[in-house]
């Protein structure tokens, strides 16, 4: 069946309650002819593991707000979440649920992870803007899905992104130069692919302008959840080469140009050729 607004399907996505990241970007990765459709992890924890440990205790309630919208994927765009619990309840609450929603259901870690298997990627660097706790989570989830944390780049706000949002949540407030700055910090090392973490933390100016460093290719939480749930609904081999596509923004670079041409320091002739990669 093709809906109106969206020929080639709806994607879902749940993202947490006061992310203000993962829709835009999802905007723009999403190729033409697909929708998206959003609802929020909701949860009035007092603090953030705590959170972020309720969002997937209720992932199964907060997917049925959906209903029944014909839905042909769903994307869960919190790895937060997905350090906390672990690998083995991660497996256990996605294979529950996709039997549930009777369709394909994946996490951005569970993306992440088998964007680093197209890449046959072991050793790894991570651009992180967590704080410490959190971050040790990270490290040792990514440890547990056999992959070798190499090197972890802290994020470190400006003063303009520290001015942007000074009463949210800091991982909101960053900006796309914060982000690269940290990337460049990983530049002397042999790394098979490199890491932006943090499904809040904007990250395709950053990619598109350093979408390898040092032959390792360069992609966040959300553009790998973009790509394999894409893929999932159109059938398509996980290969390196189409993930290196979507990294060079070959069908979404335009769009991103189109809706943030006029923002501080992006120029279409800053965008760096997929021949490079």
């Amino acid at each position: 069946m093709s809906f109106e607004y969206a020929p080639n399907g709806f994607v879902g996505v749940l993202t947490p309650q006061a992310n203000t990241t993962v829709e835009p970007e999802l905007g723009i990765l999403l190729p033409r002819g697909m929708s998206l459709l959003t609802a929020r992890l909701v949860s009035n924890k007092p603090d953030l593991e705590s959170r972020l440990l309720e969002y997937f205790d209720k992932l199964t309630l907060s997917a049925a707000q959906f209903a029944e919208a014909p839905l042909r994927s769903l994307g869960v765009a919190c790895t937060g979440s997905s350090y906390l619990v672990g690998r083995d309840r991660e497996d256990v609450i996605f294979d529950e649920l996709r039997q549930r929603k009777g369709v394909h259901v994946t996490s951005s870690a569970l993306s992440v992870v088998d964007a680093l298997h197209a890449f046959n990627a072991e050793h790894i660097g991570l651009v992180s803007p967590y704080p410490d706790s959190l971050l040790q989570h990270s490290v040792a989830y990514w440890h547990s899905r056999g992959f070798h944390v190499e090197a972890v780049a802290n994020v470190v706000l400006n003063e303009t992104d520290r001015a942007r949002s000074p009463n949210s949540n800091p991982i909101y407030a960053i900006g796309s130069h914060s982000v690269m700055d940290a990337i460049d910090k990983l530049r002397d090392l042999s790394l098979d692919a490199i890491v932006l973490l943090g499904t809040g933390m904007p990250s395709l100016h950053a990619i598109l302008q350093k979408p390898s460093l040092g032959g390792a290719p360069v992609f966040s939480c959300t553009l790998a959840l973009a790509w394999r749930c894409v893929s999932a609904m159109q059938g398509s081999d996980l290969s390196a080469d189409s993930l290196r596509d979507w990294i060079a923004g070959a069908h979404w670079r335009s769009h991103f140009g189109d809706c943030f041409l006029e923002s501080a320091d992006t120029k279409p002739n800053a965008f760096i050729e997929r021949s490079e990669l």
